[in-house]
């Protein structure tokens, strides 16, 4: 089975976040085994890389305001490149603060969704559903219109 792995800092405090992620993951399960590790807010964004580093797997997309904007269906295509290959992803969202230059340096493919800042938790909810959008897209099906 396909592995999807989100390693994200920091933990989501409001209960519809949660909510919106778990949902976004329970449709996914049809397609992946997701797994979303959390690792803690440390003191410097170099510690919180050490952290990150440690937990990437695979092919790494690493979310980052100056990365490549893709439409759904490219970074649909993207993740079939990589799933055609045999390998696992993972989607890195870092802190608040952003992310050490070592994990951008480390990405596979730096990945951004707008030009805009969004709130770290909301970034996951958005990030969960583009990766389901990305399966559905991939599947045919009429989610994506």
């Amino acid at each position: 089975m396909i592995k999807v792995n989100l390693v994200v800092v920091g933990k989501i405090k409001e209960s519809f976040y949660r909510e919106a992620v778990a949902e976004y993951c329970k449709r996914l399960n049809r397609f992946a085994k997701v797994e979303i590790k959390e690792l803690p807010e440390r003191n410097t964004l170099k510690e919180e890389a050490e952290d990150i580093l440690r937990s990437l797997k695979g092919y790494v997309f690493v979310l980052a305001i100056e990365g490549k904007k893709l439409s759904s269906e490219a970074l649909a295509e993207k993740m079939r490149e990589v799933v055609d290959r045999g390998k696992e992803m993972t989607f890195v969202i870092g802190s608040s603060c952003g992310l050490d230059d070592s994990v951008k340096e480390r990405a596979d493919l730096k990945l951004s969704f707008s030009d805009m800042t969004f709130p770290h938790q909301l970034m996951r909810v958005i990030l969960t559903e583009q990766i389901y959008r990305a399966f559905m897209i991939q599947s045919g099906s009429e989610y994506h219109k």
